[in-house]
Order: C-alpha cells, then structure tokens, then sequence
C-alpha cells in the first residue's frame, strides 16, 4: 500500500495552516473595522507584520537584499498581495455580509487558472485542475449557504471591490514565482515594508490615527491579524509557492471558506446550511484535483 510523500503531506499540512490563518482574517478584520477605519486598519497591519518579520530576520542572520531590481518587484508585489486587496476587502466589510465576502474572495483560484491558462502559461492547464475549479467553488458554495447569495445586488461597490481584490491575489500568486531561489521570510518582509510605507502616509492624511478611540477587542483582532493572519501566513505562502505553484497555492481559499465560517461560528454565533458537510467534501476534492498536479509536474522538473 502507498504511503503518501511526506514532502507533499507537508504542503499539504502548509496549506491548511495557510487557511486556516487566512479564514481567521474575516473575522478579525470584521471585528478590527468596528473602531479602527480600513485604511489605518490596513496601514497597521503590513507595519506590525513587517516589523515581526525583519525582528526574526535579525534573529535569524538574514537580510533583506539589496538593488533596485529587487526592490521594484517586493513594490509591485505588495500593491498586488496587500496594499489592494487588504484595503479593498477592510473597506468591504464594513459593510458586506460575511458569507458573502468570503464566497466572492475564494474565487481566487479561478483567476489564477485563467491567467495561468490565457497570459503566462507557466503551468499546465490540466482536467483535473479545471475539475478542481469547478467542484471547489461548488462546495464553498454549499458550505456558506444559499442564504449567503441573498446580498448579491446590494452593496454592489463592496461586492466589486472584493472581486477586484480577489484578481490582485490571483495576480500576485502568479507574480509570486518571481520570487524563487529566495528564502519564503524575504519577499514576504520586503512586500510588507513596502506596503507600509505605501498606507501609512495615506492612514495620516486620511484617518488622523491620533484622534481614534480604537476598542480593546479590535486591538487585539489587529494583532492577531497582523501576527498570524500576515506575518506567519506570509512566509508560508511564498513557501508554498515554490513547491505546490501558484495555481495549487490560490486553492487555499477553498479551505479558508469553510474554516472562515467555522471560526464566525464559535467567535461570532453564526451558523452553518445543512449542506455544510458535502460542501467539505467538495472542497477537499477540489483543492486535491488543483495541487496534486502541482506537485508531480514540480517532482518531474
């Protein structure tokens, strides 16, 4: 009987973590933006994340690179992975339905495909990959619930907004390949430095931080955010990226949906369709269909 690579078990394991760090952000970005405004919600976030980041660098004897070269493309990722889409989704969720945000944000997979299959073709467009694509929006569909489509027409800047952050992620799992032959901490603490020089300026004029009464609980949901949800779930993505590939890595979001939902129902009260269970299954199938592929075309590489 086949044992399963333990290399790939632990990409894998990677990207349920990865998920599940990432399916926590929902709520505590929807927590954090209840008294801190996106933009210094945001600008907070990549500053804290990055200072974590370059602290464990030094602990480390790591040091980011220099040269303009690279410097450009830390810049461009971070208008792609953070700086965009952070602010866009922060923005949304003040006020969009939770359910719905996140269906929108797991298309993320879904443009990375199509990118993948009609502008970079650096992976192979497979029928499982297109299966993949397919059954895993099926069931994070299934898994928030019918009820969650309900917001569709309402809010519709929002809406778009979460869309159009969802193709800057598909963007930056593709770019992200730029990146390889570097150690995961380094792209993923040059974006953020970037990011933050890019949204603090823009959280002083905008927000005039020193004049907010920001509660303790979103506080803590911003450390908590900045900490695990970026920092930690950074340095594994670009990780990720490297092994499983960008397509395979953006399958992630169909894993975040329903953790994302699991976390609102014990921190928020929500509760789950009765179709929650096959909903799963679908997720699991497809995220399987999209990285096992991945991961055979990387071995034979």
């Amino acid at each position: 009987m086949k044992t399963l690579d333990p290399a790939l078990a632990k990409n894998l394991l990677l990207l349920l973590v990865l998920s599940t760090l990432w399916g926590a952000s929902y709520t505590f970005i929807k927590i954090g933006v209840e008294t801190i405004p996106p933009v210094t919600l945001i600008a907070a976030r990549t500053l804290i994340a990055g200072a974590v980041l370059l602290a464990v660098m030094g602990c480390r004897g790591l040091a980011l690179p220099r040269g303009a070269p690279i410097w450009r493309r830390f810049l461009f990722q971070a208008g792609l992975n953070s700086v965009v889409p952070f602010t866009l989704i922060a923005w949304a969720e003040t006020s969009t339905e939770a359910g719905l945000a996140a269906i929108l944000n797991s298309m993320t997979p879904i443009f990375a495909f199509l990118m993948t299959a009609l502008i970079t073709r650096h992976e192979p467009v497979t029928g499982a990959k297109m299966f993949g694509v397919a059954v895993g929006l099926a069931g994070i569909c299934l898994v928030v619930g019918v009820p969650a489509l309900q917001g569709v027409g309402r809010e519709v800047w929002a809406q778009l907004a979460i869309v159009l952050a969802t193709v800057c992620y598909a963007g930056a799992a593709i770019f992200g390949r730029n990146f390889r032959g570097l150690h995961p901490i380094l792209p993923a603490a040059g974006s953020l430095v970037c990011g933050a020089a890019i949204l603090l300026p823009a959280s002083l004029i905008v927000d005039r931080p020193w004049t907010l009464a920001p509660s303790l609980a979103s506080v803590l949901a911003l450390l908590a955010l900045s900490v695990f949800s970026t920092a930690l779930a950074f340095v594994i993505y670009f990780r990720l990226i490297d092994t499983l590939g960008s397509v395979g890595t953006t399958a992630q979001a169909y894993l975040r949906v329903p953790i994302g939902v699991a976390i609102g129902v014990l921190v928020l009260g929500e509760s789950l369709s009765g179709t929650a269970w096959i909903g799963l299954v679908c997720v699991v199938a497809g995220v399987a269909a999209m990285t096992l592929p991945a991961r055979r075309t990387a071995a034979i590489e």
